[in-house]
């Protein structure tokens, strides 16, 4: 018997998730404490290995970068990938439905069905 989805995580996904949390908490607090203390009070402290400031505000201007840049590379991805207009497949494809029952009552509304080419040009562009 295949199991239920519910909405609620598992027991173990929730440990997960709270480890994470934490990480991602005292991570961002390392960071934020590593960039705005002097590099004086490390040296005092016995902390002698670290990276330079600079890497501070370097780290999160690349990661903006990066993610604008992603957007760029999808849209580029996506007019890559869409067929040009006199392609047929911009008019129908392998799923299309152009069955319309037979059997319907006059004043019945049809099911949702997909319209041949030649029957919209024929509504859209003549005048009978």
């Amino acid at each position: 018997m295949p199991q239920e989805h519910k909405p609620s995580p598992t027991p173990e996904r929730a440990v997960q998730g709270f480890a994470l949390y934490l990480a991602s908490s005292v991570g961002f607090g390392l960071y934020i404490v590593w960039s705005y203390i002097p590099d004086s009070w490390f040296k005092a402290v016995g902390l002698t290995y670290w990276p330079q400031k600079y890497w501070a505000v370097a780290v999160p201007v690349y990661l903006c970068t990066l993610l604008l840049l992603g957007y760029l590379v999808y849209l580029g991805l996506i007019f890559i990938n869409t067929p040009p207009l006199s392609s047929v497949t911009t008019i129908t494809d392998g799923h299309a439905n152009y069955d319309i029952p037979e059997y319907l009552p006059s004043d019945a509304i049809p099911p949702l069905c997909d319209l041949d080419i030649t029957e919209v040009n024929r509504l859209l562009y003549t005048d009978t």
